[in-house]
């Protein structure tokens, strides 16, 4: 029986980094249908949606596989319109493709927050442990203490882009061989399977990836 999935990125659809990636988890008998919070905006008018000091900071893809930092408020009814047009079309479930945190929105459906998701596991599995934190944005680091301080007060943070150069990566990487660990969040649907292999071989440590999380949530629920 074939199920739908419907998607909303914070950026511009198609995410061609993202649903190939966790197709194989997915499985064959669920088709994914797109959409994206920025579609149909140029990149001049995405750059008028650029934090201002306070904003809740997120940083997202666009279709040419550019990376933009947004604030939170200036998407949010965009985010929730889309949402609400994939129930409207009949979708049961809708998958959220950030772990952000965002306010209540109207769900005619189901909806799959990768933050509430991604956070309860890593409190079920670690709370009071030695965390690190990978989060796409230097600006985030504060807004990301605030999150994952609530599950621990062991947190060393760092951050690396999914969508920029490799190389930064790796110096992200780097640095979290020289602490004192029990586990990795790879805090951004953004981070890849293949990223989240290079993190665990580098530090030794296990880790933790939204999105595959996230898929297995969902493979759980369609079968």
């Amino acid at each position: 029986m074939k199920r739908y999935l419907g998607t909303v990125t914070i950026g511009q659809a198609p995410r061609t980094d993202i649903i190939p990636d966790i197709m194989p988890i997915l499985g064959e008998n669920v088709e994914v249908v797109e959409s994206g919070a920025l579609d149909g905006l140029t990149k001049d008018e995405v750059a008028e949606m650029a934090p201002k000091k306070d904003d809740y900071v997120l940083v997202t893809r666009m279709q040419d596989g550019s990376s933009v930092t947004v604030a939170e408020r200036y998407i949010t009814a965009r985010v929730e319109q889309k949402i609400q047009d994939h129930f409207d079309n009949g979708i049961p479930v809708v998958l959220l493709l950030c772990t952000g945190e965002f306010p209540a929105f109207k769900e005619t459906g189901l909806l799959i927050r990768p933050q509430r998701i991604l956070y309860q596991v890593v409190r079920a599995v670690a709370e009071n442990k030695k965390l690190a934190i990978i989060t796409p944005s230097e600006s985030q680091i504060a807004q990301s203490k605030r999150r994952w301080g609530s599950v621990s007060n062991k947190l060393s943070i760092v951050s690396a882009s999914p969508y920029d150069d490799r190389s930064l990566f790796d110096n992200a990487i780097n640095k979290l061989k020289e602490c004192d660990l029990d586990v990795i969040i790879m805090d951004c649907m953004g981070y890849t399977i293949e990223m989240q292999q290079k993190v665990r071989e580098c530090v030794g440590k296990p880790v933790f990836l939204a999105r595959s999380i996230v898929a297995r949530v969902i493979k759980e629920m369609f079968g």
